[in-house]
């Protein structure tokens, strides 16, 4: 049956934005801070820059989760998977967070490891997007950080299958019970084969600062051949 020849049925309708309830996004307008960005407040290195906006957002502005960030992969076929994760490091290495390697962004960087992190601190009309390449921590980084986590999240790092199709959240559960019987509360629980980091070493990082009238700044950090970095402005 081609696309043209699908039955339809006569009672269906399709869904009207108009009858929900829900706002009109084209509405939404938010001015953003007058305070700008310029080349001569920026650190000599893009990670310094970061600490700076890093502290300022988890001290200063007390945002829920600052270190919260959408990491965006492509699998070898160029198609894009975006998803929210925790950095849990940061230095002039680069920026580290902690997946099961069977996941689906761990197979989309073992196929394709250039990957995007942004940092949307809306509360602070400010946005970080770096640019870079991811490799796994070694075993030793990765038990190091695995130890500092709850006991609970420990566990599940073991419960789940992370991205695989399950038959219900009942299979998640059944899993965890298991776990807690086999580790309880005190028992060292084994760092996970499948599990651990991705350093992802930054080769362009921008910082986005909004302005007036959608006249925002930008200025990006671009790592040149001799590890010294230039300093774009892109127009907004």
């Amino acid at each position: 049956m081609g696309q043209d020849d699908r039955v339809t049925d006569p009672d269906a309708r399709r869904f009207d934005p108009t009858d929900s309830l829900a706002p009109d996004p084209a509405s939404m307008r938010k001015q953003y801070r007058a305070e700008g960005l310029t080349e001569s407040e920026l650190a000599a290195t893009p990670v310094e820059q970061f600490a700076r906006w890093f502290t300022q957002a988890a001290t200063e502005a007390h945002l829920f989760e600052p270190n919260a960030m959408v990491v965006s992969t492509a699998d070898s076929e160029g198609r894009p998977g975006s998803r929210t994760v925790l950095l849990k490091q940061f230095d002039e290495q680069g920026f580290v967070f902690y997946t099961n390697y069977d996941s689906r962004k761990a197979r989309d960087l073992a196929e394709n490891p250039y990957v995007s992190l942004l940092f949307p601190w809306h509360a602070t009309a400010r946005q970080v997007i770096v640019l870079g390449v991811a490799r796994r921590t070694g075993r030793e980084e990765t038990a190091a950080y695995f130890r500092t986590r709850p006991h609970g999240s420990q566990l599940g790092a073991w419960a789940s299958a992370q991205s695989r199709v399950i038959t219900s959240r009942a299979e998640v559960d059944a899993a965890y019970a298991e776990l807690t019987t086999r580790y309880p509360e005190g028992e060292q629980v084994p760092v996970p084969p499948h599990w651990g980091g991705f350093r992802v070493a930054p080769l362009e990082v921008e910082f986005w600062q909004g302005r007036e009238n959608r006249l925002h700044d930008r200025l990006r950090y671009v790592a040149e051949q001799d590890g010294s970095w230039r300093v774009e402005r892109l127009s907004p």
